[in-house]
């Protein structure tokens, strides 16, 4: 009888804590797919996005790299062939491709952190944690993907002849100018990042949130609200955008940029604040909010698609 009663104890302690374990596990399997789906996500967003404005991009970094922009993208063409402009973009996926899966996954887990801390978890953020989730996104995407950045950036202004493949320029580049050169322009970049991606991923969220009390938006609803978000983003980040490129290049142009204020100073001093600080610009005008909003787009339906075809599984 004791030892029945004891059986049913054990039975129903156990019967207790299994569903507890169960339950932890699922939350575990849960958040692991979450973060995967996030990543995939933000890797084929970046891929679509830049892989459309490829050439407008690179003809970005020409404009900010050398004088008489009007006539570059024609020499360039008549020089080198129309193809040409997607030179570099190779180098632009192996960059793009991490960094925005990890600045998409990044910020998503953000956003839960801070929802959960602040007593918003599942809600819309309040506007300060809104931006500080997309500022911190954009920093930590950045801080782990950089070297992949300045060597994109000097494929995309030096001859063909120069530099074979990606790792053809990381092995000169540590040969002829140090390691240290593959962070040169990592200051301003983590400086134009914080306002660029926080202002992105915060605009983009608050259209949302003050579109969702109508309806869902639509696809193309999606795009306009991305567009806006990469047209307020990169204007207020642009001139640090065109030092971090200065200082990337440097060691093929012929300069010595070493620090901000000093390139900011040689650059405003030979060719003015508007002409050298918001150099291209308007090409980014093109090209920023096309590339932003395409992303934004492919991140959420992405998103929607996956979750949809999982809940389905189950």
């Amino acid at each position: 009888m004791g030892s029945g009663v004891q059986e049913q104890r054990a039975s129903l302690t156990q019967g207790e804590v299994l569903p507890l374990a169960s339950s932890s596990q699922s939350e575990g399997l849960k958040q692991t797919r979450s973060v995967i789906n996030s990543l995939f996500s933000g890797a084929l967003a970046g891929a679509v996005a830049k892989t459309a404005v490829a050439p407008l991009d690179r003809t970005k970094i020409i404009f900010q790299g050398k004088l008489e922009a009007y006539r570059l993208i024609y020499r360039t063409y008549l020089k080198e062939g129309f193809f040409s402009l997607w030179r570099g973009n190779s180098a632009t996926m192996v960059r793009v491709i991490p960094y925005a899966a990890i600045q998409f996954c990044a910020h998503e887990q953000y956003k839960a952190v801070l929802g959960g801390y602040y007593g918003f978890q599942g809600n819309a953020l309040p506007p300060v944690p809104r931006l500080l989730a997309g500022s911190m996104a954009g920093t930590t995407a950045a801080m782990m993907t950089y070297p992949l950045d300045m060597v994109r950036a000097r494929m995309a202004v030096t001859p063909k002849e120069m530099y074979s493949n990606i790792l053809h320029v990381f092995v000169r580049i540590s040969r002829e100018e140090g390691m240290k050169t593959l962070y040169r322009g990592f200051t301003p970049t983590i400086l134009g990042v914080a306002p660029y991606a926080g202002l992105s991923f915060f605009t983009y969220e608050t259209l949302k949130k003050l579109h969702a009390g109508i309806q869902h938006p639509t696809h193309t609803e999606r795009l306009a609200f991305g567009a806006c978000a990469g047209l307020i983003g990169q204007s207020a980040s642009y001139p640090l955008d065109v030092v971090r490129r200065r200082m990337q290049t440097a060691g093929v142009t012929g300069h010595t940029y070493r620090t901000i204020l000093g390139t900011m100073r040689e650059i405003v001093s030979e060719e003015g604040v508007i002409r050298g600080l918001y150099k291209g610009l308007s090409m980014n005008w093109v090209k920023g909010p096309i590339a932003v909003g395409i992303s934004f787009t492919t991140f959420d339906l992405t998103q929607i698609l996956l979750k949809k075809g999982l809940s389905r599984c189950l």
